[in-house]
């Protein structure tokens, strides 16, 4: 197992997501040898290049054919495997969104969707590998569970749960090298329940993957401007932690999703459709801040955080302007 401690989350940090990903999957993978990986020819791309080399009898390459390798992960699946498929984000929930849709969703098989690069991280690559909608289309699915780890330690504690996990799973890798740290010692991880990092507040945020990284430097930023805001790490889209939104709507006055996807159907329509059904007479405001209805520019991540107020300064503006304007 890793240890999660204040060096190894600032060494993880500085090789990202994607990275992380092959090498805590490796890891899980000595330790089980009923744990298979596959993935669309992106086995570099996915830091799966050692365990292709380690357990070369638990790794598959199906190649450019996103479709194929759900419905092959499925069969694995079927026959008892613990299975963990990864591909970019667009292509895991648009290209083989039927697929998903099928052999995952109605079939019922407990494939671990890996998706990788989603929100923006993508950068320079562009619109066709940008994960802005993914959520949206993964949160109709029946059965379907969605986990945005928040940072490469709740990567390692994403992947853990998952295996022996009963269900498919869509696992939301965001972020890029420089991924944001959260978590520097051991904690509690249960899919289906958010993690408080900052307890609830009359001003709370709402976020999962990186984001949570780039709200917590903006809580603290609000915080020395005399504005104490709550911070929830809601890791798992869906199911989502109905104890969780108790306290939100029970304590806040404003509660401000941030999302590094689209605001149409993504983790701030899965809190409004949560609140709207359950929490109806919810006095209070929610205010969604996310990607505009619209095709994103390309540049570097940084750059792109920045221009759609996704980095710390842009979401402590974002809190800042409305709660003034209350």
């Amino acid at each position: 197992m890793f240890e999660i401690n204040k060096r190894n989350a600032r060494m993880w940090s500085r090789i990202g997501a994607r990275a992380f990903y092959g090498q805590a999957i490796s890891a899980l993978a000595q330790q089980n040898d009923n744990i298979i990986a596959l993935s669309a020819d992106l086995g570099r791309s996915s830091g799966l290049s050692r365990f292709a080399d380690d357990h070369p009898d638990q790794f598959i390459n199906t190649g450019i054919a996103e479709q194929n390798l759900v419905g092959f992960s499925a069969g694995l699946a079927r026959m008892g495997f613990d299975v963990f498929s990864s591909t970019f984000a667009p292509f895991a929930s648009l290209r083989a969104g039927e697929q998903v849709r099928m052999n995952m969703g109605y079939m019922h098989e407990p494939v671990k969707l890996v998706a990788l690069g989603s929100g923006l991280a993508m950068a320079f690559l562009g619109n066709s590998h940008y994960g802005l909608e993914d959520v949206a289309v993964m949160r109709t699915v029946p059965d379907l569970t969605i986990i945005s780890p928040a940072d490469c330690a709740e990567i390692y504690k994403t992947l853990h749960a998952c295996v022996g996990f009963p269900h498919p799973v869509y696992i939301r890798l965001t972020g890029a090298i420089g991924l944001p740290v959260v978590y520097e010692d051991d904690y509690d991880f249960r899919i289906g329940r958010g993690v408080w990092l900052r307890p609830a507040q009359d001003v709370t945020l709402v976020a999962a993957g990186s984001t949570v990284g780039h709200c917590l430097k903006a809580a603290a930023e609000l915080e020395e401007q005399g504005l104490s805001v709550g911070l929830l790490n809601m890791h798992t889209i869906k199911p989502l932690d109905a104890e969780a939104i108790v306290a939100c709507v029970g304590t806040a006055r404003q509660i401000y999703v941030i999302d590094e996807h689209t605001r149409i159907g993504g983790l701030g329509s899965a809190v409004l459709d949560h609140i709207n059904e359950h929490h109806w007479d919810y006095q209070g405001r929610v205010f969604i801040h996310g990607i505009d209805d619209r095709y994103v520019e390309t540049g570097s991540y940084p750059f792109l955080l920045e221009r759609n107020g996704l980095d710390a300064a842009g979401i402590a503006a974002f809190v800042r302007q409305r709660t003034e304007a209350a």
